[in-house]
């Protein structure tokens, strides 16, 4: 039960609204969404277009006599694909830290050449320990990209918008799995060309097209909404108003401080978000990585497959978009989430149990309706329940670093030996998804117990008070005294007895 005066109520600090001074009266909010939509999310979703178009090509490459080429067995095959995780997931939270320390343009830029470098060396290869090398250093200069890329659209978005743009920005990934397999089809008829094979080319020309992308970067990414040069005075204050208005209270500026990272790894939120994205993260890489490898067992020839993974890809997209919408518009990320790793599990039954081409091939589309579409609505969801930027930025970039540190695992299932049903590593997947599942339940479960512990007051601060009495030593001891409400919230964050979770 709230006490009125001197414990937190529902209730806001006018006095400090942020640039008091400003008037935003004329702003039309529409209008501002719109220009923040056309110059944040497109180019991001580009960066992203190339990012999985890279870290994908790979598999592509494969199947145009790569391994024979370089003589390496399946095994060493696999074992490279490994080798790009470790990097790839472990320096991901320190990049969220950079990140918002300086400018976005200047680091997603920046790790964006490197990495379109290495991809261009991965066309000079002649040998298995070079192959190890460049998969390592690709996974270094990729590592932060997409924990920055989601990390920074949180900073300009309401949580009841953001699931839609990060839905947006991520169809690009569906894209890319669909555009790769036709290009690489089309860059494959290069072989021969200055005496190298195709799937040289495929590296070279995909990696030139990143390097060329970076340099733009440089001056099309915006940096964040307080210091965003496309915006006027009046919209970048509206902006962080809204935001702030949204229970964002870091919006406009927030100073590093350690303790923010260590309100991230003592947070519960933090861990069941890392099994969430352990649950789908482990599939999303099996499937981008191995999808034309399965049809291509399944008795079709290798352009034939990669032709093939186009409409798997496209049908995906389409999910992902209407998804990304549900969820803004229901705010129930929480049980879309259980329904669409709830299709995947089915999907990968099929995929077991099969042993008829069209059928595996049919359950291919209920997998990929179920991974990619959960991937933004799971990071739409764990964004919208953590305040505090760098708190934010930390918890995603822990979430999702382990998440693609199991992509580690599920690129070693599909092995050559399981051909062409892989129950194995279907198997393997399948485990994964029923983790996904069973740590959104528990999310969502503990979110709404939380929520309703504040609701009954049990989580109330003590407010610069001179009442005294055991009750409110007793709620000082346990939620804290502040001298105000905005204090409180500042230092708590998503902590704050008002603070209330969506579900």
């Amino acid at each position: 039960m709230s006490h009125s005066g001197s414990v937190v109520a529902l209730a806001t600090d006018k006095d400090e609204l942020y640039e008091a001074h400003i008037d935003t009266s004329q702003v039309d909010e529409r209008r501002l969404l719109r220009k923040i939509d056309i110059r944040v999310i497109p180019w991001l979703g580009l960066l992203y277009f190339l990012n999985f178009l890279d870290r994908g090509s790979i598999g592509n490459a494969k199947l145009y006599h790569m391994e024979t080429d370089l003589g390496i067995t399946d095994k060493q095959y696999l074992l490279a694909l490994t080798a790009f995780f470790f990097p790839y997931a472990l320096l991901e939270p320190a990049s969220n830290v950079i990140l918002r320390r300086i400018r976005p343009s200047m680091w997603l830029s920046s790790m964006m050449f490197v990495w379109g470098i290495v991809m261009m060396c991965h066309g000079f290869l002649h040998s298995y320990g070079g192959l190890v090398t460049l998969r390592v250093l690709l996974g270094v200069a990729e590592a932060g990209l997409y924990p920055g890329i989601v990390f920074y659209i949180s900073c300009w978005y309401k949580r009841s918008e953001l699931g839609t743009r990060v839905a947006a920005f991520f169809t690009s990934a569906t894209i890319a799995g669909a555009f790769s397999g036709l290009l690489a089809a089309a860059i494959s008829n290069m072989n021969g060309v200055a005496g190298k094979p195709g799937w040289s080319w495929i590296f070279i020309l995909e990696g030139l097209l990143t390097v060329l992308c970076a340099v733009a970067s440089y001056w099309v990414i915006s940096n964040f909404p307080e210091t965003a040069t496309f915006l006027t005075k009046e919209e970048r204050v509206f902006v962080i108003r809204r935001l702030r208005d949204d229970m964002q209270f870091s919006a406009g500026g927030e100073e590093f401080n350690a303790r923010y990272i260590w309100q991230s790894l003592r947070d519960w939120k933090t861990y069941l978000a890392m099994g969430i994205y352990m649950g789908f993260d482990g599939p999303l890489f099996a499937f981008s990585l191995f999808t034309p490898t399965i049809i291509n067992e399944l008795g079709y020839t290798a352009t034939t497959a990669n032709l093939l993974s186009v409409p798997v890809y496209i049908w995906s997209c389409i999910v992902t978009v209407i998804v990304g919408l549900v969820g803004d518009r229901l705010g129930q990320r929480g049980y879309i989430n259980l329904i669409l790793f709830g299709t995947g599990l089915v999907g990968y039954i099929v995929l077991i149990t099969s042993r008829t081409p069209a059928l595996s091939y049919f359950a291919c589309f209920l997998a990929a309706s179920a991974i990619y579409p959960t991937v933004p609505n799971s990071v739409a969801w764990v964004a919208s329940n953590v305040e505090g930027s760098y708190k934010r930025g930390v918890t995603l970039a822990m979430a999702i670093g382990w998440g693609n540190l199991n992509g580690a695992v599920s690129s070693n299932v599909y092995r050559a030996k399981d051909a062409p049903w892989y129950r194995l590593g279907h198997g393997i997947i399948l485990a994964y998804i029923a983790i996904g599942w069973l740590c959104s339940a528990a999310f969502m479960f503990l979110l709404r117990k939380e929520n309703e512990r504040r609701d009954r007051g049990e989580r109330d601060e003590v407010i610069d008070s001179d009442n005294s009495g055991e009750e409110m030593d007793e709620l000082a001891l346990k939620n804290g005294r502040f001298e105000t409400v905005n204090d409180a919230r500042r230092e708590k964050g998503d902590e704050w007895s008002q603070f209330r979770y969506t579900l």
